[in-house]
């Protein structure tokens, strides 16, 4: 009977052997192209030898068949050839801007220095834990969904046997309250308030919460308005992308690619385009009307931070009584509004840029302009100031 076959990625007993300068381990190895080859290693002594040895066929049963992976590769480089392939692939620069910081001041401070067969799932599960602990769930399940992508290219080249975030403890998170609506009387005592405020005046607050209150824009795609995309005639508004901070890069602003409903024509009320060619006469946009944006940064002009927006926002809306108030809340009320009036779901996710919802209305219906009819019903907003050369 002959010699059983080894396993791929396997070796057969070590034998040690005294020569002139010290001992030699060898052993069989079947190797992943099925022939079985001899290794052996030279140390000292018997037990380096053998160390020596078991190490080099631990590496090559979880060698490399990819960009220089194995066992012994430093997270570090893990990561940053993760990092090299997701930029090749379809992430949106917003993910990608997320995915670089999670690496950047959740994983690698924490982990650059091991060695991929020292990712266990009890060692993830720490780290998950501490994460979770001082930034909150959000972010630990993110900081998981990076260590897992890079986990499974350590898998698709042999140098993990299994990714070990598939077993760590479930992150939960408390239920997020949602956000309520504003009343009618509450939108006008608030912008009454940022219209007297020096400081929200000083830092263009006053229309800009009125551009969101009468459209249901994300804060992004609000900073993201330029001139050219405003149609004061028509009374519209062409939303076409979002301001986003990348590192590096700085601020852009990315096209709304990610879904159809996120390019969409709306329509204005009319105080929203008073207020327009009010700031239009004070603003006088150069030529280049298609980098011109219609709220630019305060001070220093050009692409307006959605961070910092939101962070003097919060500043402001407390100031007036407002605390806990978010900009998301403008666009629950639109939608609120909307559906007090009568109009459809199908209307306000339109006027939102959500998803579509049905694949009739994603296949047969063309819905660039958005008739949704939202400018109607938000004209009772300011109805009585609209002959108020200053209102908000």
């Amino acid at each position: 009977m002959g010699r059983p076959s080894l396993d791929l990625g396997t070796a057969g007993a070590v034998r040690v052997y005294k020569t002139a300068s010290g001992y030699r381990a060898m052993t069989r190895y079947r190797d992943w192209d099925g022939k079985v080859r001899q290794i052996e290693r030279h140390a000292g002594t018997k037990g380096a030898a053998t160390r020596t040895l078991t190490l080099a066929i631990r590496n090559r049963a979880t060698g490399s068949r990819g960009p220089g992976l194995n066992a012994e590769t430093k997270i570090s480089e893990l990561a940053q050839i993760w990092f090299d392939q997701a930029l090749e692939s379809d992430f949106s620069p917003g993910t990608l801007h997320l995915y670089r910081d999670c690496l950047d001041r959740q994983i690698l401070p924490a982990m650059a220095d091991l060695r991929i067969r020292e990712l266990t799932t009890g060692l993830v599960d720490r780290h998950l834990a501490v994460v979770r602990r001082k930034h909150g769930s959000a972010l630990a399940k993110t900081t998981k969904s990076v260590l897992s992508n890079m986990c499974r290219l350590a898998c698709r080249y042999d140098a993990l046997a299994h990714n070990p975030c598939r077993d760590v403890a479930r992150i939960s998170a408390k239920p997020r309250r949602r956000p309520t609506a504003l009343t009618v009387e509450e939108v006008r005592r608030l912008t009454l308030w940022l219209s007297q405020d020096p400081r929200s005046v000083a830092r263009d607050l006053p229309d800009l919460v009125s551009f969101l209150l009468a459209t249901g824009l994300r804060i992004g795609e609000a900073l993201a308005v330029r001139w050219s995309d405003l149609d004061l005639e028509a009374g519209t508004v062409d939303i076409q992308g979002t301001v986003l901070r990348l590192r590096p890069g700085g601020l852009i602003i990315k096209p709304s690619t990610k879904s159809a409903a996120g390019q969409r024509i709306l329509e204005l009320p009319s105080w929203a385009i008073t207020m327009f060619r009010r700031r239009q006469l004070a603003a006088q946009p150069s030529t280049d009307a298609d980098t011109f944006v219609a709220f630019p940064a305060p001070v220093a002009g050009g692409l307006r931070d959605p961070n910092n927006t939101l962070k003097m926002m919060r500043e402001s809306f407390k100031a007036a009584g407002f605390d806990g108030l978010t900009s998301h809340q403008f666009r629950k009320t639109v939608a609120t509004l909307m559906d007090g009036a009568g109009l459809s779901a199908r209307a306000a996710a339109d006027q939102l840029g959500h998803s579509k919802t049905s694949l009739t209305a994603d296949v047969y219906m063309g819905r660039k302009r958005r008739a949704t009819g939202a400018a109607a019903v938000l004209e009772a907003l300011f109805e009585e100031n609209l002959n108020t050369p200053d209102s908000p």
